[in-house]
Order: structure tokens, then sequence, then C-alpha cells
């Protein structure tokens, strides 16, 4: 029990690390061509982050199939998860997330 805590808490750190990284390399030129300027990135990036720690966290929901991206505060979920109450489980996870305006759950549930 104690491992899989272990690796979960290892696992958020990794994507912490990992996407302050991307975000660190970050070029001026990329951020005009898309309208966005650097700290939007980074703040988006950040988000993202604080999001997938959540959600990591989370006993109620099983997260390894979910994607998360972010843009101005808003949080898109994509992927798959294994019932309808890990669907509602994960977007009530990220609603609660300093940051986020709002969350757009495109979440799948698999079929069994």
């Amino acid at each position: 029990m104690k491992t899989t805590q272990l690796l979960k808490a290892a696992g958020g750190i990794a994507c912490v690390v990992f996407a302050l990284n991307v975000n660190a390399q970050t070029t001026t030129g990329a951020s005009e061509s898309t309208g966005a300027t650097v700290g939007q990135k980074v703040d988006d990036g950040a988000l993202t982050t604080k999001v997938k720690a959540e959600l990591l966290g989370a006993k109620d929901v099983k997260p390894t199939h979910i994607h998360v991206k972010s843009r101005a505060g808003v949080v898109s979920l994509t992927g798959t998860v294994p019932s309808a109450a890990d669907k509602t489980a994960a977007e009530d996870t990220v609603k609660n997330v300093s940051g986020v305006a709002s969350v757009k759950n495109h979440l799948k549930i698999a079929a069994k």
C-alpha cells in the first residue's frame, strides 16, 4: 500500500518537473505566432501540472488514462475512465483546483 502511494507521489513530482522544464524552454518566437505570451504559457502549464497532481492524489479517481490540457483557466479532460462515477469525480476534483475557471469534460467511459 505504501509503495503505491510512494509511486503516485513520485509520478506527481515527475509531472511537475517535466511541465516546468517544458515551459522553461518556451521561446518568445513561438508564443508570438500563437498569440499567447510566455507568461500565459507558463500559467497554463502550471495549472495543468496542479490539476494532474490533484488527480493523482484523489482517492476516488483512477487517472491513468486521463489527459489534461489547460488554456486561460479552462481545463480540458480527455481519455477514458472505468465508470460514470470516475468521470464525475475527476470533474469535481478539477473544479476544486485553484485557478480553474471551468472544466470541459470529454472523458469517455471504457466499455467493459
